[in-house]
């Protein structure tokens, strides 16, 4: 999982958010997705957690662990490998 699966997680992020103007090639792998960042609130986090369970068919635990996740997508990705691996 590389560049493309990066892309995809970007594709979904701006889709689920509905943001406006920004393509995936705008989002920094390290752009923190909450406050400074993109800025996310709890209904966008929640929004986002529901999109990621859904397209990467893995469960996020609690707002703690989404917290942990959501910091930015290199760590958002990586706790999908994470989760996706410890399932196969």
């Amino acid at each position: 999982m590389g560049d493309d699966f990066k892309n995809r997680l970007k594709t979904l992020i701006i889709e689920a958010l509905s943001l406006e103007d920004v393509e995936p090639d705008d989002l920094a792998d390290d752009t923190p997705l909450m406050e400074s960042g993109l800025g996310l609130d709890s209904i966008d986090a929640l929004e986002l957690v529901v999109s990621v369970e859904k397209e990467f068919s893995i469960k996020i635990k609690n707002s703690e662990e989404a917290r942990s996740a959501l910091r930015s997508i290199d760590t958002l990705a990586q706790f999908i490998r994470e989760r996706q691996a410890a399932s196969a």
